[in-house]
């Protein structure tokens, strides 16, 4: 029985409020420079406060219509002015280094399993190779094929575990032409091959259903 449970909160952020509240924030300044596509930080009692307001609406269903758009306008104003505020000015704004290689993230992400070449990749975010190059590897501190490679990785696990299908199928079917390959890269991001990694999740996941909700 897990004695302290994981709690979590997430927000789907609103590019166009984002962008509508950077032209009430006109002073901030940008220099453009490429953000990080993944942070964390500590949250500080400013965003706390609004983020457990909004949470305890949801006790309180009349007032949640109203009052949630103003908590959750707090909301971004404090992340717009936090530490991770250039990289939310950057999601909201269209024609951002972010914003350009989100599109070619975005198109990894549906698109893993087919061959992938970057020159395409750059063409999609409207960049130039050796500048799409730099900006993602900025962006993900990974090259677009580490980033694929990630992904179809990350995808096979899952598989794994819903399908109890052999190993040669799964890598087939996230991409791999090699099996050893992919066993071989399986084995070098979970530390175990892709069998064997499988079988300890399951058997975690038997003693303790919610253990496989948390990192392994």
């Amino acid at each position: 029985m897990t004695q302290s449970p994981y709690l979590a909160f997430s927000l789907r952020l609103d590019r166009a409020a984002l962008a509508s509240m950077l032209l009430e924030l006109a002073e901030m300044d940008d220099d453009g420079a490429p953000a990080a596509g993944m942070a964390v930080s500590p949250i500080d009692a400013e965003l706390l406060d609004p983020v457990v307001r909004m949470l305890r609406l949801l006790d309180r269903p009349r007032d949640l219509e109203i009052l949630a758009p103003l908590a959750e306008r707090e909301i971004l104003y404090r992340l717009l002015t936090g530490a991770q505020g250039r990289m939310l000015r950057q999601i909201a704004l269209s024609d951002s280094r972010l914003s350009c290689i989100s599109r070619a993230i975005d198109w990894i992400k549906h698109n893993y399993r087919d061959t992938m070449r970057v020159e395409a990749l750059a063409e999609i975010a409207g960049m130039s190779g050796s500048s799409f190059h730099r900006h993602f590897k900025a962006v993900t501190s990974m090259s677009p094929l580490q980033f694929q490679k990630q992904i179809r990785l990350q995808e096979a696990r899952r598989l794994l575990l819903i399908q109890r299908a052999d190993a040669g199928s799964i890598g087939f079917a996230v991409g791999y032409e090699s099996q050893s390959q992919f066993s071989r890269e399986y084995s070098r991001l979970f530390g175990e091959p892709p069998g064997r990694d499988a079988a300890r999740l399951r058997e975690l996941s038997a003693l303790d259903p919610q253990r496989l909700a948390q990192p392994v």
